[in-house]
């Protein structure tokens, strides 16, 4: 596992997998703060490396009232100061090009959503910010196809990029995860993550609101690191019932600790 140039992460060296985590969307400061706090020393104690995950925006929901976000400019500043505050590096994700620079002032790393990892200018603007850029895989595509999202990021003179499998569109409302596609893509030479919460969604409800199966988060972690993943992505909240974005499917963060304690063995007795 390489983690390619990620600034300021701790435990770099550690024969674990790596973590994304955080909330969906950051809702405040304070909690964006509590959430990272737990996580920093959940991951100390377990020698994970860490990156804190949060949206300053969300573009894409289902609803045209639903939350995405509580200003650019001040979800960012919160991301910055997660970051300062614990000593670790951010992610956050971007939907158009003119994002990129003005994100990249504030967090690590850049991600590219699943719905527009074929975005070309997207990733293009996304490379040349120097970042390291996680590209999202699309529902609706195969792993193989990945292939060209990572060349048109080194292309744009980038080689720090990272692949994020987030399952496969089944039929109109469902997803599944084909585990073949996390040795296919680590074969392109960049870090693997599963996302372990999205690919439990289950969108395009009737009410507008996605659900989630997150009852299975355990499942797909343990999966994931059995076939190899050199990372993990998960979304998680202390009250996820009451979290602004993606709730259904997120973990509960009182659970965090036990799964991850129970992937680091699972990880030490594949190696």
């Amino acid at each position: 596992m390489t983690l390619h140039n990620i600034p300021g992460i701790k435990h770099a060296d550690s024969t674990n997998f790596f973590l994304m985590a955080g909330p969906c969307a950051i809702e405040g400061e304070e909690i964006a703060l509590r959430i990272a706090e737990r996580i920093v020393a959940i991951t100390d104690k377990l020698a994970i490396p860490y990156v804190f995950k949060g949206s300053y925006r969300k573009a894409n929901r289902s609803r045209v009232d639903s939350f995405t976000g509580i200003g650019d400019e001040k979800a960012l500043k919160i991301l910055r100061k997660v970051g300062t505050t614990f000593g670790v590096p951010t992610i956050t994700d971007i939907h158009e090009s003119g994002e990129a620079e003005m994100a990249a002032e504030y967090v690590d790393v850049l991600q590219i959503p699943a719905f527009l990892c074929r975005q070309t200018d997207l990733l293009i603007a996304a490379a040349k910010t120097g970042k390291t850029v996680n590209i999202k895989k699309g529902q609706f595509l195969s792993a193989g196809a990945m292939r060209f999202a990572v060349d048109k990021v080194k292309d744009g003179g980038n080689d720090n990029v990272i692949l994020t499998d987030r399952g496969n569109t089944f039929g109109y409302q469902d997803l599944i995860v084909d585990f073949r596609g996390i040795p296919e893509m680590k074969s392109f030479g960049v870090p693997v993550v599963m996302d372990c919460t999205h690919s439990l969604q289950q969108p395009n409800q009737a009410s507008g609101v996605t659900g989630g199966k997150p009852a299975l988060i355990e499942t797909i972690a343990k999966a994931a690191i059995a076939v190899g993943a050199d990372g993990l992505f998960i979304e998680t909240h202390p009250d996820p019932a009451n979290a602004k974005s993606d709730g259904a499917n997120m973990l509960h963060l009182d659970l965090l600790e036990g799964l991850l304690q129970k992937l680091v063995k699972l990880r030490a007795a594949i190696q």
